[in-house]
């Protein structure tokens, strides 16, 4: 027989329920650290970022 879904490969796995909980808590606490980390930067470490779209390139005026 060929599972038709990945529901049929994974409920045929003994201790299913227990792969699926331990995932989905390390999918959220790797959310939540991205979270952490990102809201703690000070904000001059996005300065540069911020700016960069309307900063002229120094290579833009070279022709190859």
């Amino acid at each position: 027989m060929i599972p038709q879904s990945f529901k049929d490969i994974v409920s045929n796995v003994e201790n299913a329920g227990f792969f699926q909980t331990l995932a989905m808590i390390i999918f959220i606490l790797f959310f939540l650290v991205v979270v952490y980390i990102v809201i703690n930067r000070p904000k001059k470490y996005y300065n540069e970022e911020e700016n960069a779209p309307l900063e002229k390139d120094e290579n833009e005026n070279q022709t190859l």
